[in-house]
């Protein structure tokens, strides 16, 4: 699993007057929550530096370094600005070692699908899926297996891998991908 240091400065004052001036400043704001409780902590980054975790598909987990110490955390939420589009706020949450905690992670789809190779289109619904884990059984992401996919098939949450020490949230029943059958095919299915 990918790792990302970033190096956080202690945040002076809170509110939106003092939000506002880090960001005339070129910093971004942002705050460090602990898995069960506890104090957060309020600090500033430096936009260049997290552009590769938030600009990603990938999930990666996060090494901030505030006042000599290491955190060890995941982003839980971040807010843009509406016109700019440029991020205004972060929110992470520390981990606590053997503390369970949820987080979404991508699915991956391995495998090549029958239903493709006849002429099908692969249609995924889901990029990613809510999990709880822990800090030692992270992964960066799920796996689907689609090589049992035939022309109309649909695979479901149900039929992820299952992984040790990981546990899917969302509903088994719910559909990730599809194969779709296009129209030349059904027409000539109909002749």
């Amino acid at each position: 699993m990918e790792i990302i240091a970033l190096q956080g400065h202690k945040k002076e004052g809170s509110g939106k007057v003092s939000a506002r001036k880090i960001r005339r400043d070129g910093m971004t704001p942002a705050v460090m929550y602990k898995s069960g409780g506890g104090e957060a902590v309020q600090f500033n980054l430096d936009p260049r530096d997290f552009r590769e975790l938030v600009y990603s598909a990938k999930f990666r987990m996060v090494d901030i370094t505030l006042d000599g110490k290491m955190h060890k955390c995941i982003l839980k939420a971040l807010q843009f600005h509406p016109v700019t589009d440029t991020v205004i706020h972060l929110d992470f949450l520390e981990l606590v070692p053997g503390k369970k905690f949820k987080l979404e992670v991508p699915i991956r789809f391995e495998g090549t699908a029958p239903g493709v190779k006849a002429g099908g289109k692969f249609l995924p619904n889901m990029r990613s899926i809510k999990i709880i884990a822990t800090p030692e059984n992270v992964v960066d992401a799920m796996t689907a297996n689609i090589s049992n996919m035939e022309l109309g098939s649909t695979i479901r949450v149900r039929d992820i891998s299952p992984v040790e020490g990981i546990e899917i949230i969302n509903t088994g029943a719910v559909p990730i991908a599809s194969i779709e059958i296009p129209r030349a095919l059904k027409t000539a299915a109909a002749k």
